[in-house]
């Protein structure tokens, strides 16, 4: 068995791959899937740099640019990654996950933009109200929610990351508050409501989930100290697709192998399956056209810069001050 490209890779089982998911496919993956078996090739056209000096002349392929091609997008990951860094405050930082059970997958399949922004309100207003009625915080809080359909097996399982800095701004914006000791918020309390609100959000916009569902939704809350590590973790899947060239390690011509890391032990895990299966477990994670995938809300929003100062202020955070020349 061969160490593939995953240009190769689709290409190769292309054939397969639409006879047997085509009729599951819209224009966005169509289009997606085109795009990632021409990056990079003479379909884009190509670069050519030339030395002034020695006359030494280099040509490359023009890239897709498509923001679920692994092979793209590095620039954009990089930036968004330091402008998250330049927000970052000396405070405890803390992830938060909301996740809808299996039973809801299918009807977010079906409806994604209308299902993934209905997660995004839902999950962004729980954070924001239980900050708002905390006895600690009693205030708002800045956040940055992050949507992910895949598991690390690449498994189809849409869920929400929010970072949230440790404290809030009370509404006169006239003092900094800090949650007491090293929680936030109950992990229960989060998905108790956050369940019943996608429940009435679900309803008014017309989806109608199966029936039954679990009495229980799956919210994590934990700390992750600076937000720093959860920031890079996020930012691995925002621009650069949901698998890397590096996780491919063999093609025998029928099957795919890739590995990836199980999130509770931490190992190195292989998964194998076949060329159109593979295929399939990438192009599923297509985005509608169109769709923002990172938000920014509360005192971390482009439009709050004022409310960032405010609180980097109080936090007696450095300050650097840009003099257009």
């Amino acid at each position: 068995m061969s160490v593939p490209s995953l240009v190769d890779t689709l290409e190769r089982y292309a054939t397969p791959f639409l006879k047997t998911y085509g009729h599951r496919l819209g224009d966005g993956h169509r289009h997606a899937f085109s795009a990632m078996c021409r990056c990079r090739t003479e379909h884009y056209g190509q670069l050519s740099w030339q030395c002034p000096s020695c006359e030494h002349t280099r040509t490359v392929f023009r890239s897709c640019g498509h923001r679920s091609c692994p092979r793209c997008q590095s620039h954009d990951n990089t930036r968004w990654l330091e402008r998250q860094r330049a927000k970052l405050l000396p405070v405890s930082y803390f992830l938060v996950t909301f996740t809808v059970p299996a039973e809801c997958r299918a009807l977010a399949w079906h409806n994604p933009e209308a299902f993934y922004a209905l997660m995004f309100d839902c999950a962004v207003g729980t954070c924001r109200d239980f900050a708002r009625r905390d006895k600690h915080l009693h205030g708002e809080i800045g956040l940055s929610a992050v949507l992910h359909t895949q598991t690390r097996r690449l498994d189809y399982h849409p869920h929400v990351h929010v970072i949230v800095p440790g404290g809030a701004i009370d509404s006169g914006g006239r003092c900094w508050r800090t949650p007491k000791g090293r929680y936030l918020f109950s992990h229960k309390a989060l998905a108790t409501v956050f369940r019943a609100r996608m429940l009435d959000a679900l309803k008014a916009a017309g989806l109608r989930p199966p029936t039954p569902l679990p009495a229980r939704w799956v919210v994590d809350c934990r700390r992750v100290g600076t937000g720093e590590p959860a920031l890079k973790y996020l930012s691995r899947y925002l621009y650069r697709g949901v698998i890397g060239e590096e996780q491919l390690i063999a093609d025998d011509g029928e099957s795919v192998t890739f590995a990836y890391r199980d999130a509770k032990s931490g190992k190195r895990m292989t998964r194998t399956v076949s060329g159109a299966r593979f295929v399939w477990l990438i192009i599923q994670h297509v985005l509608p056209t169109g769709f923002r995938r990172v938000r920014d809300y509360g005192f971390l929003h482009g439009n709050a810069r004022r409310k960032l100062l405010r609180v980097q202020w109080f936090l007696k955070v450095p300050i650097v001050v840009r003099v257009a020349r």
